[in-house]
Parts: C-alpha cells; structure tokens; sequence
C-alpha cells in the first residue's frame, strides 16, 4: 500500500508537470495561455494535431524518441525533465509527510497540497530562468505571498495555525537581503533583482535556517556548474551570464527535503 500511494503521487506530479510545460512555453507570450486549453495539441513545428498517444507525460517522449511524430523535429528535453521533476518532487511531498496522513487525512492534504503548489510555482520558474534568464515577476509575486500566508498556517511545515514570531517574519528579509545588497551595488550586473525577490518568499516557506542553507547549496552548486561550463564549453567565459534561480531552487529543494544543520536559530 505506502508503495502504490508513492506511486499514485509520482504519476499525478508526472501529469502536473505536463501542464506545467505548458505554462512555461505560454507565459509572456502573445499566445491565449487559456486558448491552449481549448482544441487539440499540435506540435509546435509543423502544427500537426497531435494524438492521445503523444500526450502521455512520459513516456510518449520515450516512444517517440524525442521527435516529432510527423516533421521529426526533436521535442525540447525540457518536457520529459520537468515532468520527471514534478514526478519526484510529489512522490517526495507524500515521503516526507506521510506520517500525517496515516493520523490525519485531512491536515496531509491541505499540507501537500499547499507544498506542491509552492514547488510547481518554483519548478515553473526554475524552467523559466533557464530558458529566458528572467524570473517572472508575477510568479515571485505568487509565490511570495503564499511564502507569507504559510507562515500563519505551517508551524514547522505542519499544517497548524499560529502567529508567527519575530525572526519567522523577518527570514525572508534575511535571506534576500545579499541578493538585494549584490544588486544595489553592482547596478544589476552581478545578481538580478529577481532573485532577491524569489529569495523573500523562499526565506519565509524555509525559515531562516532552511534559507540560509539553501544559499550555501546553490551557491556551491552554481560555483561547481560554473566552473565546469568553463573547462567543458567552448566560448563560456567568468562573464557569461548563468542563470541563478535554477540554484537557488534545487538549494531549496535539498534543504526542505534533506534538513542540513548548516545554520542553526534557537531563539
């Protein structure tokens, strides 16, 4: 049974990734984003109509080889990576409360359903920044908000209304604040502002100590990738430009899932 629960939320998150890519490819686009629900898919090459059998998250990229069924034009990897990555990430979401929902079905639900919004805004984002090396603004927006409503509904990710304390409103303001600063002092060539901006909401979803950790991962992780874009890819200099939310996301997802004592508050 805890095998074929894991299983039911990998398959849903696999689903929701299949609508995420939409969103992703639809977002700031002169195309309707609600028009794409309406009709049948096509490719977005030759515009053929594509079948039930082409839309499965998945696996019809695994059938088909990665291509186009009609014009051969290969499909973006970033539709089987972002429904993989949902898929991983909702099946985590029910690993790491699952405690919850043998006691209280109720509290689980509204507890991952709030935390597979988060991370779906988050992947969307992540998706996004690679691809436009932008963080969209309304998405930030979003996600912030939730961040600061969750600090009146989650006490330690559990659902469990309370008033925040001092530091827990103040932990987004930390762990934004070296964005912001890097920002302000290098007129925007060294950090974007939207990464202070993602960095609010993610201070407030994490906490400070959750947050700060998280700033050490994706550090750490964006100086590794750097450097081996350098050594591997012809071209790729100390200037060129690499997205960060991408980072700071995966930093995220290590410290809310795999808690690293790296940073702790007790007061």
């Amino acid at each position: 049974m805890f095998m074929l629960y894991t299983a039911i939320f990998f398959i849903l998150g696999l689903i929701i990734g299949s609508f995420l890519n939409v969103v992703i490819f639809r977002l700031n686009t002169r195309k309707s984003f609600f028009g794409s629900f309406g009709g049948r898919s096509t490719c977005m090459v030759c515009q053929s109509k594509l079948y039930w059998y082409e839309l499965i998250p998945l696996f019809s990229f695994l059938a088909l080889r990665g291509r186009c069924r009609t014009c051969k034009t290969k499909i973006s990897i970033q539709y089987p990576f972002v429904e993989l990555a949902t898929g991983f990430i909702f099946a985590s979401l029910f690993l790491k409360f699952q405690d919850i929902f043998f006691l209280n079905v109720l509290s689980f639900s509204f507890t991952c359903a709030y935390y597979a919004v988060m991370f779906s805004i988050l992947i969307v984002i992540a998706a996004y920044d690679l691809r436009h090396k932008i963080i969209p603004d309304i998405l930030a927006l979003i996600f912030s908000i939730l961040a600061f409503l969750g600090l009146f509904l989650f006490q330690g990710n559990i659902f469990s209304s309370h008033f925040p304390t001092l530091l827990e409103f103040l932990s987004g303001l930390f762990v934004a604040f070296p964005f912001a600063f890097f920002w302000l002092i290098s007129g925007g060539r060294w950090m974007g502002l939207g990464d202070a901006k993602l960095a609010l909401g993610l201070g407030w979803m994490l906490g400070l100590a959750s947050g700060l950790a998280a700033l050490v991962l994706a550090f750490w992780s964006g100086a590794i990738i750097g450097v081996m874009l350098i050594l591997l890819r012809r071209g790729y200099k100390m200037k060129s430009e690499l997205p960060f939310a991408p980072f700071l996301i995966f930093g995220a997802l290590l410290a809310f899932f795999f808690p690293l004592p790296l940073f702790l508050f007790g007061f």
